[in-house]
């Protein structure tokens, strides 16, 4: 492979693989990264603008890569997959993100997670071993499906959704808040209580959904970003569907969550704000380094402010980038390269140790991303505020970062709270008792106060025993 990077037959116009880490990639993924490249070239550039300005679900985009095998990215060869790791998933995801179409980079970020769901317990289940099967043959776009109106960015608690066995299968309602490609999504991997529920949100069950089995009004989507990838509002309305569509055992949601759905979206998520970041950059240099100031003889590129604003962007989301491929790299070695097969014991999760680590990945790529879109307008100045740039739309695209769930408010309380009180202060399931609040608002009352309160929960506690 050449060590110039090419735009169609012409050197590309932004930064070149010297400030890129290839040496992170095989040849069998710098191969795959320059076909994506070509794709967002020919195809998914344009059809971005088009996304964007239309609210149009990318699925022209979609049909490409299919063609070329990604949707079964990976998808183990034996299934007809490409077989790839972690490290070619995220830079799959940037590269999609960076020189195509950030509405598909976020699509596929979630087909990925919802294969993942899929491979972890597809082994012994012909339903999702069918589809895995048939990714790009037929252009199977999945997606998942956990978030809850009820619990915002807390998508780990679904009070609205529910299970329960019926004859023949299972009988499922799920209410989502937002779900990306929702409506448009071929099939779903959806989160939901148990159907031995008994009231323990930590006991949550994972089943595939069809698309003709959910409700969804893509009409009424219209983000400030990312305005392609239709994330909205969807309903699973009591849909009775077969035993094979339970994704794992009952009670397995958690280790879904924290072993594949977690990581690969927090891994893939990041890689799509770094690769909005590297956008960002690469419009500002063709831009600064062609727009002159003929008064004083200078290129907007020659003046010392421009060159910092650039600078820092690039060490900061260099910096961001590392630390994401090295996540991935973490994960490709826990597992063998992603080998779906040790996952025949159900007590094998080797992501899940690194899952702290990813909450800081996510974190640190979605900060990075609203300083960096910021700064590049700032570069480009006016023409960077008019939309044919392209500086715009990539910063309201970069803006969902920060606010997608978990926030980055959520992720920065839970690594402090686990570096100083422990993992078990996460309490994501809000099941331990804060004692010393109790105790603390108890001092404050008066001993009439304490009385009332006193009976009170006695009489709650006569009615639990009832």
């Amino acid at each position: 492979m050449s060590d110039i990077k090419m735009w169609g037959k012409e050197p590309f116009w932004g930064l070149g693989y010297e400030f890129d880490p290839q040496w992170l990639l095989t040849d069998e993924q710098k191969q795959l990264q320059k076909t994506l490249i070509e794709l967002c070239q020919t195809v998914m550039r344009e059809n971005a603008v088009e996304s964007d300005r239309k609210l149009l679900y990318p699925r022209k985009n979609f049909q490409a890569l299919a063609k070329h095998g990604f949707l079964g990215l990976i998808a183990p060869k034996e299934l007809g997959g490409l077989g790839q790791n972690h490290v070619a998933a995220a830079m799959a995801v940037e590269t999609i993100a960076r020189y195509g179409c950030p509405s598909t980079a976020m699509c596929y970020t979630m087909h990925l997670g919802a294969v993942a769901a899929a491979l972890f317990r597809h082994h012994d289940n012909p339903a999702l071993k069918d589809i895995l099967s048939r990714l790009d043959k037929d252009c199977l776009v999945g997606t998942l499906s956990y978030s809850d109106p009820e619990t915002g960015s807390h998508f780990w608690y679904p009070v609205s959704s529910s299970a329960k066995k019926v004859a023949g299968g299972w009988q499922v309602t799920k209410k989502a808040s937002w779900t990306t490609s929702g409506g448009f999504a071929d099939w779903y991997i959806v989160q939901t209580t148990s159907p031995d529920f008994g009231g323990n949100y930590a006991n949550l069950s994972c089943f595939l959904i069809m698309g003709n089995e959910v409700e969804a009004d893509p009409a009424n989507w219209d983000g400030l970003g990312l305005r392609g990838n239709q994330s909205g509002p969807l309903v699973v309305n009591n849909k009775t569907i077969p035993e094979e569509r339970l994704v794992g055992p009952i009670n397995d949601g958690a280790n879904s969550n924290d072993e594949c759905v977690d990581p690969f979206f927090l891994l893939c998520s990041s890689a799509c704000w770094n690769g909005i970041s590297m956008a960002m950059i690469d419009i500002a240099k063709s831009h600064t380094t062609k727009k002159k100031h003929v008064d004083v003889g200078l290129r907007v590129c020659d003046y010392p402010t421009i060159q910092d604003y650039v600078g820092e962007a690039i060490i900061d989301t260099n910096a961001c980038r590392l630390m994401d491929f090295s996540m991935a790299q973490a994960m490709d070695a826990a597992t063998n390269d992603c080998d779906w097969s040790i996952h025949k014991d159900l007590s094998v999760l080797p992501r899940a140790q690194y899952l702290s680590w990813m909450w800081q990945v996510k974190f640190a790529a979605a900060k990075n991303v609203a300083h960096v879109t910021d700064k590049m307008l700032h570069a480009c100045g006016g023409t960077g505020y008019k939309p044919g740039l392209g500086i715009e739309r990539y910063l309201r695209d970069g803006k969902a970062g920060w606010v997608m769930g978990p926030t980055n408010e959520v992720l920065r309380q839970f690594v402090g709270k686990y570096a100083l009180l422990g993992i078990e202060s996460l309490d994501y399931w809000n099941q331990a008792i804060n004692e010393r609040a109790i105790q603390n608002e108890v001092k404050k009352m008066t001993p009439e106060q304490k009385k009332t309160l006193a009976q009170q929960l006695m009489s709650d506690a006569a009615k639990a025993a009832e």
